[in-house]
């Protein structure tokens, strides 16, 4: 059987997607890592992915006269290699309506919170400030309202006392690394339905939290 073929699109170091690629690296995972994209030249996920053989595209939004173009010409390279998933993995562009629209329901991002709490950025130390006791991350379809399409899973993550936003961020990190291949692994079998606004696994009871194994 074919193996499903995900774009990866990144804007820095690329730590998801290095998570994605060890992943796939395994005989019986069925997706494969068919390219990576950036918006800048200097991210140093590229190297990664060159590393490991992957291919890789710089579609820089600063040649762009607006959100749009540049979304479709990302949707073009990812077309070129024959992706049936997108995934975003630290990518730092918010994407016109076009996009996600363009990629229903095949456009999947993870959120260093536990969604619909604290979107947007500087997230961990929202969660902070704020005094709760649990954050984590959510792995949720894209849509063109920001960091509000239908979750799929999260993990959740202690907020300890003295903890700060880098901190946090680390802890939550180490839970992305572990849900998203995950995620991944579940779009590739089929198991995941979107019926709306609400997204279902297979085998997963509809709304649960995956709690895996928080550390300090």
């Amino acid at each position: 059987m074919a193996k499903l073929k995900v774009g990866v699109l990144i804007s820095g170091r690329g730590s998801n997607m290095a998570a994605l690629i060890r992943a796939a690296a395994a005989p019986d995972y069925p997706a494969e890592i068919a390219c990576v994209v950036s918006n800048r030249a200097e991210a140093p996920g590229l190297g990664i992915a060159t590393a490991a053989g992957i291919p890789t595209a710089v579609v820089s939004h600063r040649s762009h006269p607006d959100r749009e173009s540049f979304d479709r010409e990302v949707s073009a390279e990812l077309e070129r290699h024959g992706v049936g998933l997108v995934v975003m993995a630290g990518f730092m562009r918010i994407m016109s309506p076009w996009f996600p629209t363009r990629w229903a329901n095949r456009l999947i991002n993870i959120h260093p919170s536990l969604l619909p709490a604290f979107r947007g950025l500087h997230v961990q130390q929202q969660a902070i400030d704020a005094g709760v006791r649990l954050s984590g991350c959510t792995a949720h379809f894209v849509i063109p309202d920001l960091d509000s399409g239908p979750v799929i899973a999260q993990a959740a993550v202690p907020v300890l006392e003295g903890d700060t936003a880098e901190t946090l961020s680390a802890r939550i990190l180490r839970q992305e690394h572990r849900l998203y291949p995950e995620v991944v692994r579940w779009f590739a079998e089929g198991r995941i339905a979107v019926d709306g606004v609400r997204a279902t696994v297979a085998g997963v009871p509809p709304g649960a939290t995956l709690l895996f194994s928080p550390e300090p």
